[in-house]
């Protein structure tokens, strides 16, 4: 996914004048033949992540489309009073495009980790959220985002699904159809909840764009009042926005995703995942036992 982003973002510097991509040294080598060709388009604030966010609603103030890129505890968790007032209360747009994901960078300790980021987002107004499964999908969603003027958090993961699938819209896409529950998939969990749910009778949705939040398809789509959010971050995220969705249909929610108990041991994603039961097995067990309640 962040190879594709680099590929991407260089040829929207090319083909866009508005664009301007802000850095804050992470990643500068990766656009370093860029930087050559356009070294007024790539701005480099160095190890100050506030003034990453500053720059970047100054630049949008002034007409262009900022691209900023940081791990995400770098770009929403230490810069969020920016996010807030530079960006939101000036009603500056920008595209924020983070990597690292909830513990992809397990090895680099808590510091570069970030389940809660999507939900700290969630506190501010007017923010679209993109939470790509594949790297097909990086490349629609960023240039949809550099199109538009508004401010929009698309969320890098080095796990990605084996195919893309999610349409040319921000809507859900209905995988697989089901008697028993609906599963609602987020981005790149899509593969190990098909995975888990193989021989199960139930419903998968998958979301690539998790705000706005497809209520629509999830209420058209509802074969039993039964509900599982499968999020990459932090568990139960959009349950409120499953709630607003049957908000007149009498159901039953359970929400998977990264717990609140911090894992202090660095291991690998891998090792992360299965603590928090979001792989297959894991999901296999939680979702199993749930549609076997909700149906009793």
């Amino acid at each position: 996914m962040r190879d594709r982003f680099v590929a991407v973002t260089e040829a929207l510097l090319e083909e866009d004048p508005r664009v301007t991509l802000v850095l804050a040294d992470i990643a500068v080598d990766r656009f370093a033949r860029a930087r050559h060709r356009m070294p007024d388009r790539i701005v480099n604030v160095g190890i100050r992540e506030q003034l990453l966010l500053g720059v970047a609603a100054g630049l949008a103030l002034e007409g262009h489309r900022p691209v900023v890129h940081s791990y995400a505890p770098f770009l929403v968790e230490r810069p969020f009073e920016q996010v807030k007032l530079d960006l939101g209360h000036q009603d500056a747009g920008a595209v924020l495009v983070s990597v690292g994901a909830s513990f992809d960078a397990s090895s680099e300790g808590r510091t570069h980790q970030a389940p809660g980021d999507v939900a700290l987002l969630d506190t501010l107004e007017g923010w679209t959220v993109h939470v790509p499964g594949h790297a097909d999908e990086v490349e629609r969603q960023l240039r949809r985002a550099v199109a538009g003027d508004g401010r929009v958090y698309v969320r890098l993961s080095a796990q990605q699904n084996g195919a893309a699938r999610a349409a040319e819209h921000d809507g859900f896409t209905v995988v697989r159809r089901g008697r028993r529950a609906t599963v609602v998939a987020v981005g790149p969990m899509l593969d190990p909840v098909l995975a888990a749910t193989g021989d199960l009778d139930v419903t998968v949705l998958y979301a690539a764009t998790v705000r706005p939040f497809d209520h629509g398809t999830l209420m058209a789509t509802l074969t039993a009042p039964a509900v599982v959010l499968v999020e990459p971050y932090l568990a139960g995220t959009s349950a409120a926005e499953v709630a607003t969705a049957l908000l007149h249909v009498p159901h039953q929610l359970l929400s998977l995703g990264v717990g609140r108990v911090e894992l202090r041991r660095y291991g690998s994603p891998a090792d992360h995942a299965r603590a928090h039961g979001l792989d297959a097995a894991g999901l296999r067990a939680s979702i199993g036992a749930f549609v076997d309640r909700a149906a009793a």
